[in-house]
């Protein structure tokens, strides 16, 4: 695991997808919700579910995130709050790499198959947008490895459309709140 916690550069890998959102709330009060893995099903219609688990992939008393913990995620392309049919339904089993409150940023990597065939990391980070005053929330995945180019020619564009979804649903929520 890298120590510099510094997200990595989208021209290292095969390709990336990102999004943001300007959101009228407290970072402390976005952070919370974007920790609250087990509320995710309320508000977030692409990433459905979020469970830190074991390795094997059994749910974890405790869901407080942390750095070094799998993260189990079902995830609908496209986004949806309603069951995505049976094409649009997908998973994701991850390692939570990089865990900072105190700037308002996580991560987590792919752990599902060895780095060469695939390698993703997602970022995702708050800060306050020096003209507006509000928080800036931004994501960005990297997708590397020979399967990359797979995911970008089929799911490139459902990606896209989810981080969107996952941007504008979090700024929804805690605006409401």
């Amino acid at each position: 695991m890298s120590s510099s916690h510094l997200p990595p550069l989208s021209s290292d890998y095969v390709f990336s997808v990102s999004s943001s959102s300007l959101i009228d709330a407290s970072r402390d009060k976005v952070w919370s919700i974007l920790m609250d893995f087990p509320a995710y099903g309320e508000w977030n219609a692409f990433v459905r579910s979020m469970t830190l688990t074991t390795p094997s992939k059994e749910p974890l008393p405790d869901q407080t995130p942390a750095e070094g913990k799998h993260l189990y995620m079902k995830v609908n392309m496209p986004p949806t709050m309603e069951e995505p049919g049976w094409f649009g339904a997908n998973s994701a089993f991850t390692i939570i790499s990089a865990m900072d409150p105190e700037n308002y940023r996580v991560a987590w990597k792919f752990a599902g198959l060895p780095s060469f065939l695939l390698h993703t990391e997602r970022w995702q980070a708050l800060s306050v947008d020096e003209a507006t005053g509000k928080t800036k929330y931004e994501t960005i995945e990297v997708f590397g490895g020979i399967m990359a180019y797979i995911v970008k020619f089929f799911s490139r564009e459902k990606l896209v459309a989810g981080f969107q979804a996952v941007a504008d649903a979090l700024k929804s929520r805690a605006e409401q709140t």
